[in-house]
């Protein structure tokens, strides 16, 4: 392996958050359930980063800086200065990066062309209802959506997260992880929703969360692993 290139090192992100390990890939994140996706998938590989935290309490995710890697102004975001052709990799997006990451180390998704593309389908399916749905709800029941007389909008997402529970649930039933035996990105992405759902949004009452006994037994599983509980925590908060 190289050392790495001077675009990697020169890229304007790196003005504000520099790196003290250049060799290493760059996360840029905050400790959200779509930013701890990738620091705990990170942890889980033993791939070497380096961490910076993207603060939106200082609007960090619109600055000029950051925008240069992520036009979406979202976290997280990577820097890899050993992408494909170990060439530097600059990539947003957690879904993409987690299946990057994957193809990059080997690791947590299957090689078996059904089975790769299955465990891609689940990672779809967090991507496009249990996040954005399990968002809103936490919106209009924990943040401004408190202060709306009309309570349709919560119902609405409350059952889409209910319906949301109910397929997870079935999945699980019979398997310890999301594609049975093997722990995947399809895992790496999901739980993390539903651990915030539970315990930051405050809505297991509201989801009725007792019935979904497997969802609860899985995430369990998930939160024990050593490398979750470091990857929850990464970047540390200022």
């Amino acid at each position: 392996m190289t050392e790495p290139s001077a675009a990697a090192l020169t890229h304007p992100i790196t003005r504000k958050w520099p790196a003290q390990h250049p060799e290493r890939l760059q996360l840029y994140s905050l400790p959200t359930p779509n930013g701890v996706k990738v620091s705990i998938m990170l942890e889980e590989t033993g791939l070497p980063y380096e961490p910076h935290l993207v603060d939106f309490a200082s609007n960090d995710q619109l600055t000029p800086e950051f925008l240069s890697l992520n036009p979406n102004n979202k976290i997280p975001a990577i820097i890899d200065p050993h992408g494909p052709g170990d060439q530097p990799l600059a990539l947003f997006e957690s879904g993409a990066i987690l299946m990057y990451l994957a193809e990059k180390t080997g690791q947590f998704l299957p090689q078996d062309a059904a089975q790769r593309y299955e465990t891609i389908q689940w990672l779809m399916f967090q991507m496009g209802g249990i996040g954005p749905m399990f968002g809103q709800l936490g919106f209009f029941h924990k943040f401004a959506g408190r202060e709306f007389e009309d309570k349709r909008p919560r119902d609405r997402y409350v059952a889409e997260a209910k319906r949301l529970l109910g397929v997870l649930n079935q999945r699980l039933a019979g398997r310890a992880w999301i594609m049975g035996d093997d722990y995947t990105i399809a895992d790496i992405a999901i739980f993390p929703w539903v651990r915030n759902l539970l315990g930051y949004y405050e809505a297991g009452d509201l989801v009725g969360i007792q019935d979904f006994p497997q969802v609860t037994r899985a995430l369990a599983a998930f939160v024990a692993r050593p490398a979750v509980q470091r990857g929850l925590a990464i970047p540390q908060r200022a």
